[in-house]
């Protein structure tokens, strides 16, 4: 019976052990990497034991609750970084890059594809639509930020005003194309996921440069060694087959 009971305390012993090194990471992301982290979860956690609780937002919404002290373990940023590392929040080697994500043109489906090679056919095209949807940049919103300079850049800006809808999120300028209430929409690739929609292209780069996405560890991180064990895996050659598929290019 002695013997027995060693081995059950051996038992429990080793079960705690492994209780004891799980944790439960909290990470922070804008929108635009959304459906590639969602995707990653299971399998980190399987392979790690830890748990993730992630929250999403908007890309200037996300940053500025890291910057105001709000604690997530791993916080995931959008340039310009320095504004970030300077809050002391974050650990500024711990910087990783995980991946960039284009702004894209969609159309209803079955609808003809304009042309978006150049500049001048965007101008021509987005001069020519009756009604553009995209993602509010006056609400945080990246892609939105993104394309309201695109248009600047064009010299298009206020002539569009009229016949633009800023909607919240890629997905909702997605939903409005499906169902017919505007002709374009433009957010970032890696939200384009509506089955009514089809997807024309990426703008160029000349007008519209991807958008790069950072991941960090805070400063005050919980268990800093979970956190860094969620970095590496969201950097890994795994993760970077799943940025693929969802229409974004790794960071590394």
């Amino acid at each position: 019976m002695k013997t027995t009971r060693c081995g059950l305390l051996a038992v429990c012993l080793v079960i705690n052990a492994g209780a004891t090194g799980a944790a439960e990471v909290t990470l922070i992301a804008p929108g635009g990497i959304r459906d590639a982290i969602v995707k990653m979860i299971p399998d980190f956690e399987r392979s790690s034991g830890h748990t993730v609780k992630a929250t999403f937002g908007s890309g200037l919404g996300t940053k500025q609750q890291v910057m105001k002290g709000e604690v997530f373990d791993v916080p995931v940023v959008q340039p310009p970084l320095d504004e970030v590392t300077a809050t002391g929040h974050v650990l500024n080697a711990s910087a990783t890059p995980l991946a960039t994500v284009a702004v894209a043109v969609a159309v209803r489906k079955g609808m003809p594809k304009p042309d978006i090679s150049t500049a001048e056919a965007v101008k021509k095209m987005l001069l020519a639509a009756k009604t553009v949807s995209y993602p509010d940049g006056a609400k945080g919103a990246a892609a939105g930020v993104s394309f309201d300079a695109t248009m600047r850049q064009l010299g298009i800006f206020e002539e569009m005003k009229p016949k633009i809808v800023r909607v919240q999120g890629g997905a909702a300028a997605m939903a409005a194309i499906a169902r017919g209430e505007v002709e374009l929409g433009l957010t970032f690739l890696s939200e384009i996921h509506d089955p009514g929609v089809e997807v024309v292209g990426v703008l160029p780069r000349e007008i519209s440069m991807p958008t790069a996405l950072f991941g960090f560890i805070h400063a005050k991180a919980g268990s800093p060694e979970a956190a860094r064990a969620l970095l590496d895996y969201l950097s890994s050659p795994a993760a970077a087959r799943v940025y693929r598929d969802m229409g974004m290019q790794p960071g590394r």
